[in-house]
């Protein structure tokens, strides 16, 4: 089994989070429209840094604590991959699904 410091993730967000002071970029992780537990999502920079990883939930879930700004998720997992670019403009919950392919 292959282990990486990714936090596990749930579905819903902290009870602590206020959402009009930070920046969280969320989703799910789907294949032919079921969720893809276990996928590593990655976040980079505008300059396609590496930020940080997280490894989906169960039911595919993921999210990020990020600064406002323009980013790229990229996604790994033995069934397939995706890459999306999101701009983040400010405070507030970013919604960005990936599909599979």
């Amino acid at each position: 089994m292959l282990m990486c410091g990714a936090p596990p993730q749930t579905p819903t967000l902290p009870p602590n989070v206020d959402v009009t002071k930070e920046t969280v970029i969320y989703g799910t992780v789907s294949k032919d429209d079921a969720p893809v537990p276990g996928a590593y999502v990655r976040l980079l920079d505008s300059s396609g840094e590496f930020t940080a990883e997280v490894l989906t939930s169960a039911t595919g879930d993921y999210r990020f604590f990020a600064a406002p700004g323009d980013w790229t998720l990229s996604v790994l997992h033995n069934s397939g991959s995706a890459r999306r670019q999101v701009d983040a403009a400010g405070p507030g919950l970013v919604e960005a699904s990936l599909q599979l392919s």
